[in-house]
């Protein structure tokens, strides 16, 4: 079976709300979506998405997904699409870098292979472990009494576990914040305070040491580098979660070696696609961190991609997953792939691959097409 194909359309997922990173530092209103369907001799599609977050979260944006396909494409065309591994090198040997250029068609080439082997994704990476992935809810920056309700108004829909956006300059009002959080937090729930590093690691060590004795929960990217957060996690006691400063399994390695933090957050479309997310994913559970394994933005297709990958990680090493479809206007399968069932997504494991497709009435015009 060789790859015949490759069609690429691109799609515009207006959010419910305006949405805002830590500290309301940047405002986000929209999701720049690139779809990707490979098709091959033998008949069978596989598809992928890459979208990130906006243009100012991560240094990747939609057009460069679009402009890298153009590159990529000859890489994959005449090739066989079960020689996953290799067609990964042979894309960073043509195009170094640019990662998130590559998740859509990883994810593609993954889903090809799922069909072919007639499982779903989760049991080629290794299989189930337990019934579902506990899912996180994503509560935006705001006074205490805000926050508080919209946990309170995420509790009403299952959700048990907390993504608390804080984080700037003003250490007394993300005090106020965390403690009212913790005040008002039921025991069996869980919480993280992402700070999308929006702190220098002096405002860091005084935040986190200030609430050392109430804080429950996880402190998500404090500082701007992993050299900053290895010097706050060097001064604290709270765990940290490092997520925007890895981008490569090196940084993964180097902030282990440095104890810079006790896990991470691993989304295929920061990383490269599912293959090297697994990698990380496997050295992350070889030094025992924990890891919530989601993607950085996109429709339920990418949400359902990461999720086969956080339903096949060990339960002592995995934590609750996000879902950015939850966000979005537009829905093209409202019964399918990863949803927030009672604060749980449990997948279909009868159907194989990845187990959900944009149909193309709603992807509309191919932005491009490769023969």
């Amino acid at each position: 079976m060789k790859i015949t194909g490759l069609t690429v359309w691109q799609k515009t997922l207006p959010l419910k709300k305006p949405y805002w990173l830590s500290g309301g530092r940047l405002k986000f209103e929209a999701l720049d979506s690139t779809f990707v369907r490979i098709e091959t001799s033998g008949g069978l599609v596989g598809w992928g998405e890459g979208c990130p977050w906006g243009e100012t979260y991560l240094p990747a944006f939609g057009g460069g997904i679009r402009a890298a396909l153009a590159l990529l494409a000859p890489v994959l065309l005449g090739e066989n699409p079960g020689d996953i591994e290799r067609l990964n090198r042979a894309m960073d040997q043509a195009l170094p870098g640019h990662p998130y250029a590559k998740a859509a068609l990883d994810a593609a080439l993954w889903d090809i292979a799922g069909k072919r082997a007639g499982a779903p994704l989760f049991e080629l990476f290794g299989g189930a472990e337990g019934e579902g992935v506990a899912v996180n809810s994503s509560i935006s920056t705001g006074t205490p009494e805000e926050m508080v309700a919209l946990i309170n108004a995420a509790r009403a829909q299952g959700y048990r576990t907390h993504s608390a956006k804080v984080g700037g300059a003003d250490i007394a009002a993300d005090i106020a914040r965390i403690e009212a959080i913790e005040a008002a937090l039921p025991a069996d729930e869980h919480v993280t305070y992402d700070v999308n590093r929006a702190w220098v690691p002096g405002v860091a060590i005084q935040v986190m040491q200030a609430v050392s004795g109430s804080a429950r929960g996880w402190f998500e990217q404090p500082c701007e580098t992993l050299d900053q957060c290895a010097v706050v996690a060097a001064q604290t006691t709270q765990p940290i979660m490092l997520d925007e400063c890895l981008h490569t399994f090196g940084d993964h390695l180097e902030a282990w070696k440095r104890s810079a933090g006790q896990g991470c957050k691993i989304k295929p479309n920061r990383l490269g696609g599912l293959t090297k997310t697994r990698q990380v994913r496997d050295f992350c559970v070889a030094v025992g961190w924990q890891m919530h394994v989601e993607d950085v933005g996109g429709s339920v297709f990418a949400d359902t991609a990461a999720l086969h990958l956080a339903l096949s990680t060990p339960v002592e090493n995995r934590l609750a997953s996000w879902l950015s479809h939850a966000h979005l206007v537009d829905d093209f399968a409202p019964d399918e792939g990863a949803r927030n069932r009672g604060g749980m997504v449990r997948l279909d494991g009868q159907r194989p691959g990845i187990a959900v497709e944009p149909p193309e009435d709603w992807l509309g015009q191919p932005a491009a097409t490769y023969r």
